[in-house]
């Protein structure tokens, strides 16, 4: 369980914005903080189940007009702590149908980069704060199955990654945490080796919560087969 003493100090109450928390490691990790007395704001395309009194939920695509004015509202009223991009959606490619490659493009990366422009200057205005994104170890591969995602998923990560060192001076931390397989909606495909839990996820994520690593990897052991698939990538476009 996410303890105070984790979180800066004596910040008893952290205000906590979750974008994409309606389902998956979002929900896990909103009920997990709503146990430790978090106060914490909700943005997602669905309505939420989860009712308390610590808790307030907005609905909204991160792709849709409405998201940009509805985020800053939400940021000026109670700018929070910690921020944490959720968001993800994949398709395997039909390349007699791509309508759905942009959207895929815009809510795993574009939706990411619109959170970070308003929530992040306000954390350097205060002079503290924590970004988080949910990326993917798709991040490093290429795929042929659906490129949309691990090119989005590598834009992601490297974008944060670059926010991080840019933002080192001003007190604020950024973290690309990449998880192999979860069992979420998201975890697709007949192979799907160190399948973790939601509960497990998020156990990583608190991790990162306080230590505020600039990038986090789980599980560990999946880094080898990541960089051997990459090996074999390459040597059959040879």
């Amino acid at each position: 369980m996410v303890k105070t003493k984790s979180y800066g100090g004596n910040l008893k109450q952290p205000r906590v914005l979750l974008i994409g928390n309606s389902d998956g490691i979002g929900l896990a990790a909103t009920k997990r903080f709503l146990t430790a007395e978090w106060e914490i704001t909700g943005i997602s395309r669905s309505e939420s189940t989860i009712s308390h009194k610590a808790y307030d939920h907005y609905s909204a695509d991160v792709s849709s007009e409405n998201f940009l004015p509805l985020i800053n509202k939400v940021v000026q009223m109670q700018p929070p702590e910690l921020c944490i991009y959720f968001v993800g959606i994949g398709a395997l490619l039909d390349p007699l149908n791509m309508e759905d490659e942009p959207k895929i493009i815009d809510v795993n990366l574009t939706g990411m980069v619109r959170t970070a422009s308003v929530v992040i200057p306000e954390m350097v205005r205060q002079g503290k704060g924590h970004f988080i994104g949910i990326s993917s170890l798709a991040d490093e591969l290429i795929s042929a199955e659906a490129p949309s995602y691990h090119a989005s998923k590598a834009g992601f990560s490297n974008y944060l990654i670059g926010l991080a060192v840019a933002l080192k001076p001003s007190g604020v931390y950024v973290t690309n945490l990449r998880f192999g397989f979860v069992d979420t909606k998201m975890a697709k495909g007949n192979a799907r080796p160190f399948m973790m839990s939601v509960e497990k996820a998020v156990d990583h994520l608190e991790v990162c919560i306080r230590k505020r690593p600039v990038r986090y990897t789980a599980p560990k052991i999946a880094v080898p087969l990541v960089k051997f698939r990459k090996l074999m990538l390459r040597l059959n476009s040879c």
